[in-house]
């Protein structure tokens, strides 16, 4: 049965918004294809005035829309899910942003009918700059997951995985934006201690990390750029000597791991 919207998003809030605005920005969907629904109607329908898109109840955003983006926080999900799951129709793609809420949870609260896509995403969507990664339920067809992968590489990469490494992803990409804000904060910081103005300072060391994750991305090794820096005797082997010393590295595969750890613990 043909339907009025392409997609319909439950969760007008910052993480369903922002990847409304890559979705439109990237013209991966026309904004009269969207269908936005929130119980904050006023959230709701800020959004729908800055993006031009169609306002309606978590139950049009189902019945009317071929797939529904879940954009809510998963410990409303199951008050959000109970409502909606009668009105699923054979093969629907629900693609869930929560947190944690594992593919089997999904489908016990939308039941059969519905076809189930768990995403994680992370807040780098705000700028385009998102390192998703997706997990595909039973019967996903392989237009579906296209279609998924498509919206998510809009507002950044995206990989297919196995569902169990998502808590991987969690720990990695996901909690990820925090590790590097800090490493940032750290480096400018260093740049103030040795005399330059922090207005000079924190944008030199947000360009610095930024041009280092490209140049990584487009020749493929870390540790190619770092022996590019690093010349015999210079002060970049002694700021590494530093870094070395302070545990920098084994402090970041711990923060990756714990967090990962944590995940699970949510999961459960």
């Amino acid at each position: 049965m043909a339907t009025p919207y392409k997609l319909g998003i439950v969760g007008a809030g910052a993480m369903g918004g922002a990847l409304l605005r890559g979705f439109l920005s990237a013209k991966a969907l026309r904004a009269a294809q969207v269908i936005v629904a929130d119980a904050d109607a006023a959230k709701r329908d800020a959004l729908a005035a800055e993006l031009q898109v169609a306002v309606g109840s978590n139950e049009q955003a189902m019945i009317e829309a071929e797939t529904t983006l879940l954009a809510v926080k998963p410990q409303i999900l199951a008050d959000v899910a109970a409502p909606l799951a009668g009105s699923i129709r054979p093969g629907h793609l629900v693609i869930s942003i929560a947190a944690g809420v594992p593919v089997a949870r999904l489908q016990a609260l939308f039941g059969p009918k519905a076809r189930v896509i768990r995403v994680m995403p992370n807040v780098l969507c705000t700028v385009a700059a998102s390192a998703s990664a997706f997990a595909l339920g039973e019967g996903v067809t392989a237009t579906q997951a296209k279609w998924a992968a498509t919206l998510l590489s809009a507002v950044g990469v995206a990989y297919q995985v196995d569902e169990k490494l998502l808590d991987a992803v969690t720990g990695l990409s996901g909690s990820g934006p925090a590790y590097v804000a800090l490493v940032i904060e750290a480096l400018a910081d260093g740049g103030v201690a040795a005399g330059l103005p922090r207005a000079v300072a924190l944008p030199l060391a947000a360009q610095t990390v930024l041009g280092a994750g490209k140049w990584v991305l487009e020749n493929g090794s870390p540790a190619a750029l770092k022996d590019l820096v690093t010349s015999p005797g210079g002060t970049t082997i002694a700021g590494l000597r530093e870094l070395e010393a302070g545990g920098l590295r084994s402090a970041l595969i711990e923060a990756v791991v714990a967090a990962t750890e944590r995940s699970r613990e949510l999961g459960k």
